[in-house]
């Protein structure tokens, strides 16, 4: 199955967050990220505008909620999200308490990979029933100059193995897809690499095309 593609709008306001998904951006795209910083920065009405513009696409609030998982994931359920984030050093009740209000409206939680975690932590949340965790080299990583290396592609085989649909993300770029064409990657997360390109659509259409040549 081909991964899908999903653009993470870090903006720091709605009217550059409607700008990124523009000039058939939208249409080439599969899940429409609230980005954290964009969902701090205006809150979670833009949820709902972004539910509301573009209803037939999944709509991921990245809530990365570290607590009172039964308050804050319906406040994102309620607003138009499909998906939420809960962040990995989050205690296993929150992670529990989020599930299931999103198993009881259909939607679904992923666990957010960013800092510190083991694979004891995640055959607990496979206990519990979660199915998706998202992969994640962190902004601050990346800015000093951490790159892909064969033990991040081992975390993600274990993972992929353990039957998590795992998404990627942290600074993606179309190079980078090939280095996990051995795994069935559920999600691709590319935010500057669509949003700053000089041609954003034909920059989400360059991931898919790569998305072709591997699944």
């Amino acid at each position: 199955m081909l991964p899908k593609l999903q653009i993470a709008l870090d903006n720091l306001s709605y009217p550059e967050a409607i700008t990124a998904l523009q000039g058939g951006v939208a249409e080439e795209i599969d899940v429409i990220e609230v980005g954290t910083i964009l969902l701090c920065a205006e809150g979670k009405r833009v949820v709902r505008y972004l539910k509301t513009m573009y209803p037939d696409k999944i709509v991921l609030a990245d809530a990365k909620i570290a607590d009172a998982g039964k308050i804050i994931t319906p406040m994102m359920f309620d607003a138009g999200a499909d998906w939420t984030t809960i962040i990995c050093c989050a205690e296993l009740p929150t992670a529990a308490g989020a599930l299931e209000i999103a198993k009881a409206r259909g939607r679904d939680i992923q666990i957010e990979l960013t800092g510190y975690w083991n694979f004891e932590m995640a055959e607990d949340w496979k206990r519990i029933g979660v199915s998706q965790v998202v992969y994640h080299r962190s902004r601050d990583a990346q800015a000093a100059g951490v790159n892909w290396g064969p033990a991040d592609l081992e975390k993600v085989k274990r993972l992929c193995e353990m039957g998590f649909k795992v998404t990627i993300t942290g600074g993606v770029n179309v190079e980078d897809v090939k280095l996990f064409k051995d795994f069935p990657i559920y999600v691709f997360i590319a935010g500057r690499a669509i949003r700053d390109a000089a041609d954003p659509a034909a920059a989400a259409r360059a991931f898919k095309a790569e998305f072709a040549k591997y699944w």
